[in-house]
Parts: structure tokens; C-alpha cells; sequence
């Protein structure tokens, strides 16, 4: 199955609490910090309710 690499890109401070929830369930703690998910719709349903603060690439 396909990856995904995930990189926090933009604090959660000052952002409601289940997006502050949903950052650190994905992994991520500090600003810049990567994790590679495999790609599937739990993980694509997280990434798209912070969309605004990660970014997000293709692991081949």
C-alpha cells in the first residue's frame, strides 16, 4: 500500500482543541517534525482537518 509523508508546517497554539488532538494523534509534536502513514481514509480524513498546518507528500 501506498505512503504519505506529513509535515507539521504550522503551530496548533491558538487552534481549537480536536485539531490540537488530531495533530498529535498523527504524531507530530514539534514544528517541522515528519511521519510517514500509510496512505488510507482514517489517515486522509486527520490530514484533511489540518490541512491548514501540514503539508503533505507522496512516499514512493
Amino acid at each position: 500500500m501506498a505512503q504519505i509523508k506529513i509535515t507539521l508546517t504550522k503551530s496548533p497554539i491558538g487552534r481549537i482543541p480536536s485539531q490540537r488532538k488530531t495533530v498529535v494523534a498523527l504524531g507530530l509534536g514539534k514544528l517541522n517534525s515528519s511521519v510517514v502513514k500509510e496512505d488510507n481514509a482514517a489517515i486522509r480524513g486527520m490530514v484533511k482537518a489540518v490541512s491548514h498546518l501540514v503539508t503533505v507528500e507522496e512516499v514512493k
